[in-house]
């Protein structure tokens, strides 16, 4: 899994294999071990919720998707687009989370791009 943080928007990429890891029950995490001895991971799930969710601490964060949204998705890869979910924060506003499946591998594994 890629991540990109920039203030309030977080983009999570992933490829095929660990879409496939998701849709059989497992997750997919990030895991950096950083220079002050703690890691840092950001991890997804899938499950029967009818929204997203983040649970979690701030070092290690797991961001629950709706399994009737990924499937839906997956049935229109490999397109450009993704699951987008905004999340609202302590003291008002949103966290906007981007969830893509890298459209170069989906289109390797299951052919041409659709439009």
């Amino acid at each position: 899994m890629k991540v990109q943080w920039q203030g309030q928007s977080l983009r999570l990429r992933i490829d095929e294999a660990e879409l496939q890891r998701l849709r059989d029950g497992g997750e997919v995490e990030n895991r950096s071990r950083l220079p002050l001895g703690d890691d840092c991971m950001q991890r997804l799930r899938l499950d029967g919720a009818g929204s997203a969710a983040m649970t979690g601490t701030v070092n290690d964060w797991c961001l629950v998707m709706p399994r009737a949204e990924v499937e839906a998705y997956v049935g229109r890869l490999p397109c450009k687009d993704g699951l987008g979910y905004d999340l609202a924060v302590a003291g008002g506003g949103a966290l906007r989370i981007d969830v893509e499946v890298d459209v170069r591998d989906s289109a390797r594994v299951r052919g041409k791009a659709r439009r």
